[in-house]
């Protein structure tokens, strides 16, 4: 099934402001909420299609990608499924309890809120890592699977990330009784002023460790490699990001891991050069090819292709061979190759060849005299020749 358009999903329009982002996700999803809608499989979907939404609208990167692009310029980074309700549960509650407060994930449905809302929180949520991925011609114009290998922090194996040395050395924060909020009544002029702050003894986490994992030192993750499987988009370009949700660092304690910022590199190709989505090649000609007309094979990004070059072929001419060039990124549009004729003239001649051209320099049909359809060429060459910035 494919994905509504976020701005449709939380009934705002693009330009919405951040104010108005959250004020209508807040609707969407006090609605939609498990708590009021338990064993309902289409509510809890649409509370996660809005979280999803919310998500990327809310992060300006994401958004800004995600506008330009579509579903594709976020890839995965918004969730982890293909279809809506991509995110999890417990995703949604560690990341947007402070949307709601205290009256969505705590009282107001009943009892003490779900692990991970409101003000509570599972560890330190780790750092974004950034790679740089470097693709060649081919690869951007067909998409490619990477496989990379990077250093980060992974979660601890001997503790499963939880940073205590057994289960029975966690226990709950004895300040603020779990919930990872401290609330303090103060008695002003204008009355009693209630204020609610992050436990300073759990870090907001509702929880203390007695012992330490001796792996991890408490962390609950340590310094490793992983290797990720990328499967990049066609028509990407060089400097272009990507972004993929929790595939960055891992998180201190359970924590949510960062994401993985993914930067395309284009590496250059020994005979093409790039132009937005058009691809050039320079053919270099000897003069007699050019006049007598002949065949030849150029490089493609994909491979090779056959052109008729006819007799009386100018330097300057361009051959457009359609679709030889990239695709545009999330789009059916593509560009071309653009082959220039350049005619090829030697540095040395023998005595021989040197005769041949004195007697042929003079012939009235070797005398420079460009016709009407000549001075066409020309004019459409000055026009690419600047497009293409001279």
């Amino acid at each position: 099934m494919a994905k509504r358009d976020y701005y449709e999903v939380l009934g705002v329009a693009r330009g919405a402001s951040a104010d108005e982002l959250k004020k209508a996700y807040r609707k969407i999803a006090m609605q939609h909420h498990p708590d009021r809608n338990e064993g309902d499989k289409a509510a809890e979907e649409k509370f996660k299609e809005a979280a999803e939404a919310y998500d990327v609208l809310s992060t300006p990167d994401k958004r800004a990608q995600y506008d330009r692009f579509g579903h594709a310029g976020v890839g995965s980074s918004a969730a982890s499924g293909g279809g809506p309700g991509g995110m999890r549960m417990e995703d949604i509650f560690q990341n947007f309890g402070d949307v709601f407060g205290d009256d969505v994930f705590g009282n107001f449905f009943g009892g003490g809120g779900r692990q991970g809302g409101g003000g509570r929180r599972q560890g330190t949520r780790g750092a974004n890592l950034r790679v740089k991925l470097k693709m060649d011609f081919a690869e951007i114009a067909n998409g490619a699977n990477k496989k990379i290998k990077v250093k980060k922090h992974v979660p601890c194996n001997v503790c499963d990330g939880s940073g205590a040395k057994d289960k029975s050395a966690i226990q709950t924060c004895g300040t603020c009784g779990g919930s990872g909020q401290v609330r303090r009544v103060q008695n002003t002029f204008l009355g009693q002023m209630q204020t609610v702050t992050t436990c300073p003894t759990c870090n907001g986490e509702g929880l203390s460790i007695t012992q330490k994992c001796g792996n991890c030192k408490g962390e609950g993750r340590v310094y490793g490699e992983e290797t990720l499987s990328l499967d990049i988009p066609a028509g990407v370009h060089d400097g272009m990001q990507l972004s993929m949700s929790g595939k960055g660092n891992a998180g201190e304690r359970g924590g949510q891991a960062g994401d993985l910022l993914m930067v395309i590199e284009e590496e250059k190709h020994p005979q093409l050069k790039r132009h937005e989505l058009d691809v050039v090649y320079q053919l270099h000609m000897s003069f007699p090819e050019a006049v007598l007309g002949t065949q030849v094979e150029v490089p493609t990004i994909d491979g090779k292709a056959k052109i008729k070059v006819p007799a009386g072929t100018q330097s300057g001419k361009i051959f457009r061979l359609k679709g030889k060039g990239f695709p545009a990124f999330n789009s059916y549009e593509k560009g071309d190759e653009l082959v220039e004729v350049n005619i090829w003239s030697p540095q040395s001649l023998s005595n021989e060849e040197r005769d041949l051209l004195e007697k042929l320099k003079n012939s009235p049909n070797f005398k420079p005299g460009p016709d009407a359809e000549s001075e066409k060429e020309r004019g459409f060459f000055d026009k690419i020749k600047d497009a293409f910035g001279g």
